[in-house]
């Protein structure tokens, strides 16, 4: 018996193992390749060899009876190799064009759409929610169930302009990353904080270290150790809350959602951007979230109307400018969207003694 495969503990897998026999032939030798109906990509080698595949949009975060039905589903109509696209998206790669419609009809009978390619609203990326994350405000998994099943036509088609990144962050800290749109919770007031409990559960200086913008600091409260915030300088962030449960930052009135827009990681087109605040203040109001759901509704309806073929959301915004974008899409503009945070690093940048 051979000893088992050690764990990589930085980088890749090595991913030819993964790889369909059809890609492993015929890696980097691509000679073209077409989209015959949403959801299905067909490539053709200079071999003249051709491979499809599938995509179908899944829940995030999967039980095993659900992965075990979606690699039946593999096995049965495909040639047995799947992958997930970091959007949580399944794709079957076949090797046989037969097999791509009673594979489609499979998928549909069982729940899972057949989209999310080229000019769609693609799967929603989101963090890990209440499920395995120690800081959350919402459930970011929820938001994604309760939006997606509104946005499930622009998924199954390819009618936008161009391609919709949408995610969904818990926290304020949005380690969900940004898109074109981006729903995420919204602190309003500092936390609250325990203090009969800081002294026996939390480690008072790695909280002093968490806050980012050293708005805590130790304190004696009742002739206990305990800690206390800066009210001036938290930016209502909930990084203190994980190293300190005590300081309780969740709150069923003052934690809201914001969506922000704009954001762009590649620079197929244009150089990449940050995403932009457009609405704040939405009630966070599971299990279907209808005030998240009708703003983003109304941005896509807006976008999808005005927008030129082929320009992303931050392409679109950047020709009309940000007074148009509200008049379109009716969104008011307050204050809050002005962004003079003294913190920020452009700010920071032109001083002579802080550099990043």
């Amino acid at each position: 018996m051979s000893a088992p495969r050690m764990p990589i503990e930085s980088g890749v897998p090595e991913p030819f193992q993964y790889m369909h026999p059809v890609m492993q032939k015929n890696f980097g030798q691509w000679k073209y390749h077409d989209r015959p109906r949403p959801g299905v990509l067909h490539h053709v080698a200079k071999s003249g060899d051709q491979i499809w595949t599938v995509r179908a949009g899944t829940q995030r975060q999967m039980d095993v009876y659900t992965i075990r039905k979606l690699c039946d589903l593999a096995d049965k109509f495909g040639d047995g190799f799947v992958r997930f696209t970091i959007r949580s998206n399944i794709e079957f790669l076949l090797g046989d064009e037969s097999k791509v419609a009673p594979l489609i009809q499979a998928l549909g009978k069982e729940g899972f759409p057949v989209g999310g390619t080229g000019n769609s609203v693609t799967m929603i990326a989101h963090t890990q929610g209440w499920l395995h994350c120690d800081i959350p405000g919402t459930d970011a998994s929820g938001v994604v169930k309760a939006l997606m099943d509104e946005l499930h036509e622009e998924f199954i088609r390819e009618e936008m302009p161009n391609r919709v990144h949408i995610t969904t962050s818990c926290c304020q800290i949005n380690c969900g990353g940004q898109g074109d749109i981006a729903i995420n919770i919204q602190h309003t007031k500092p936390p609250k904080i325990n203090h009969d409990l800081v002294a026996n559960v939390c480690e008072r200086p790695s909280v002093v270290a968490r806050c980012p913008v050293a708005a805590i600091r130790p304190a004696m409260v009742n002739g206990k150790p305990s800690l206390e915030v800066d009210e001036k300088k938290c930016v209502c962030c909930g990084a203190c809350f994980p190293p300190c449960p005590p300081m309780q930052i969740n709150d069923p009135e003052h934690s809201k959602l914001a969506i922000w827009v704009g954001g762009n990681h590649s620079n197929a087109r244009s150089k990449p951007s940050f995403q932009k605040l457009v609405a704040a203040g939405i009630p966070n109001n599971p299990p279907r979230w209808p005030e998240a759901a009708a703003v983003i509704k109304k941005i896509l309806a807006t976008y999808k109307k005005d927008a030129k073929d082929w320009e992303r959301m931050n392409d679109w915004i950047d020709r009309i400018g940000w007074s148009r974008f509200f008049e379109l899409t009716e969104l008011p503009f307050t204050k809050f969207h002005i962004d003079n945070w003294r913190g920020a690093r452009r700010s920071l940048n032109a001083s002579a003694h802080i550099r990043f």
